[in-house]
Formats: structure tokens, sequence, C-alpha cells
């Protein structure tokens, strides 16, 4: 019996050699078609994938949106900013750059943005002017450590540069931001690299822009001048009432101490809040805060939207709180009360923040 070899197989009898491609004769149907070779009958076509191809597209339309906004929107921060030119230009014998990025954080106690109806609401009475109410140093290691915020009370007893020796707060009155600032290195030996203040309108302002902060009070505060009326016991408290509570002075036997205190739990409290994602990733909520945020506070002219943003992120975990370690409050002629540094603790203090350290354990004050 005869054998012919048909696309690589044997076939016996007498069917007919089918032809290769291509040396005459029509292809059977279906064998090199849509489906490839060996195929037998009608194939049906393959599905073309559209839904993910929508998919894609939407998500990489919304990057954009997102990108955009974002550009839009620290371009919108930046051009709503005041800044103070000059507060940190040199000078001789200005402390050199070190490791970490400084702050200085100034509240004060202008009334600037307040009606008469809400300076009486908020008992911030009709002081004109503006003096520092607050000050803070804010150390933010360069590595992976945590941000060390130390306060500087006002009262502290310090070498003003031109003006002797007087109340640190005196300095701002003497000179402003930037003689602020030079008092500050010069003290602390330490290179200021950001400025930031906000007065009291701002502080309400941001604080009702995330929606109120929780604070634990540790004993019960009624004070007519600052406007409260706590109880002791954690509490939400609105911008207005959280102003009152860190101005207040009704409270123990040094109040510019137990203020600093206050003033340090406060600040932790609304950064953290302010970092979270449940506020920076609602725009109901980052939106009105970036707005508020802006036209509340007033940086140095090196300062932008980006600082103000690393700002919140490095205090987002928390950062170590302690105060200038004190070695007296006494009652000086034509001065009044001050509060003199333990100057040993204090030098340890700085050189640790200098040098992008963690504070020895026994020189913070909690």
């Amino acid at each position: 019996m005869a054998t012919s070899r048909v696309y690589g197989k044997e076939r016996s009898g007498r069917s007919p050699v089918r032809p290769l491609p291509g040396q005459g004769g029509p292809p059977e149907a279906g064998a090199f078609g849509p489906a490839g070779p060996g195929a037998g009958g009608p194939v049906r076509p393959r599905r073309r994938r559209r839904p993910l191809r929508i998919v894609v597209t939407v998500v990489a339309v919304l990057l954009v949106l997102l990108l955009v906004g974002a550009v839009g929107g620290y371009f919108w921060i930046n051009s709503k900013l005041v800044s103070i030119p000059g507060v940190l230009d040199d000078y001789e014998g200005r402390p050199a750059d070190t490791p970490g990025t400084n702050w200085l954080l100034v509240g004060s106690d202008s009334r600037k943005g307040l009606s008469a109806a809400e300076r009486r609401k908020l008992a911030t009475g009709r002081a004109a002017g503006q003096r520092t109410d607050t000050m803070m140093l804010l150390h933010i290691p360069e590595g992976d450590g945590r941000p060390t915020l130390v306060s500087l009370p006002r009262d502290s007893y310090v070498t003003i540069p031109g003006k002797g020796r007087n109340k640190l707060n005196a300095a701002y009155a003497f000179g402003g931001s930037r003689l602020l600032v030079q008092t500050v290195e010069t003290v602390t030996d330490i290179r200021i690299d950001n400025y930031m203040e906000i007065g009291f309108a701002g502080f309400v302002d941001i604080v009702d822009a995330i929606g109120g902060v929780n604070i634990c009070v540790k004993q019960n505060i009624k004070d007519p001048k600052a406007g409260i009326n706590l109880k002791k016991g954690c509490q939400d408290m609105d911008g207005g009432t959280a102003l009152g509570y860190v101005r207040t002075r009704a409270t123990g036997a040094l109040p510019d101490l137990d203020r600093t205190q206050r003033q340090r739990q406060f600040f932790g409290a609304v950064v953290k809040k302010a970092a979270s994602p449940g506020v920076l990733l609602n725009p109901f909520t980052s939106l009105p805060l970036a707005s508020a945020a802006a036209d509340s506070v007033t940086v140095d002219d090196g300062t932008g939207a980006f600082d103000l943003l690393s700002l919140g992120l490095a205090m987002g975990d928390g950062p170590v709180t302690t105060a200038v370690p004190v070695g007296s409050t006494p009652t000086l002629p034509g001065v009044g009360s001050v509060v003199q540094w333990n100057r040993e603790k204090a030098l340890r203090l700085f050189e640790a923040l200098e040098k992008d350290q963690a504070v020895p354990k026994d020189v913070l004050n909690n």
C-alpha cells in the first residue's frame, strides 16, 4: 500500500495528498486561519481588553490632575505667604551652619486681624504694638531621629546684642524679628535656618481649620483675663479656647514656665493633627488649613510652602519636648522677675543640638 507524508505525518490508503501552501491548490479552511496551524473550523476573535485600558487611562488622568493641583497649590500658597526680608541676614560672628534644620517659632501678642468684638470674645485686651508671647527652638535632625522642641521662656535673662542684658522678649521690642533671631543665635550658638511667626488671629484660624485639637488639662483653670473656664481632663478645644489655654498665667508658682509647658503641649497636638492623613488627604480640611496657614504666619524670605510642609511632616510622629534648664528666678531692679538659665545644663542642651545629637536625658525637662 502506498504511503504519503502530509504535514509530517504518515498516511496510508488512497487519500489524495494535500498540497503544502504555495505548492498549488487552496489551503484547507482553518489550516492557517486566524487560530494558526492545525486548527480546524471557525475561530472566535480574541477579545480586546477595553476595560483595563479605561482604568489605566482614568488613573493616568487622575495622577496628572493631582500633580497639576499640587504644583498649582504650591505656587498658590507661596503667593499668599507674608515674608520679612532680612530676618536671617548674616552678621559678624554669626554661628556657622550645622547638621539638621533649626526653626525659631514665635507666637506674638499681635491683635492684627481681630475685630473689636473678637478681641472681647477672646479676651485679648487692647494692647497696641506687638510683643513675643511664645518662643520655641525646633531642631529637625538630618537623619531619622526625632525632632527636639525647646521652649525659650520669654523672661529669660540674656544678653541682647547692642542692648545689654534684659529679658529675651525685649529683643523683639527693641529690634523686631531680626534682633530676636540674632539674640537667640548668640545665646545658644545655634544658627537659625527658618523663622516663623504667628499672631492671635492666625492662631485661632489654624486651630479652627483642622477642627480643633484635643488637649489634656492637668487641673481646673478659671481665668477671666484669658477668657477660659476649663475643667481637669482631656477635651476638644476650638481656636478661642486653645488661645486662652496657652496664654493663661493663672496656674503654678512660676507662671511663665507653666505657660511654656502648655505651649509645647499645644503645638505638638496641632502639628500632629495637621500632619495626619485624615487632614492632609481630605481636601475639605487640607485646603482650608493651607489657606489659613498661609494667611496667618509670617516667615523669613527664604521659607516657602515646601519648608512648611517639611516642618509638619517632621513633627508628625511627635518631637522630644523640653525647656531650657532653669537655675533661678530672681527679681531684678528695673527689670522685674526674670528666668536665669542653668548655664552648665543649657550648654549641654545646645551643644547636643548643634552636633545633631540626642539631648542627654538628665538635661531634659518634660
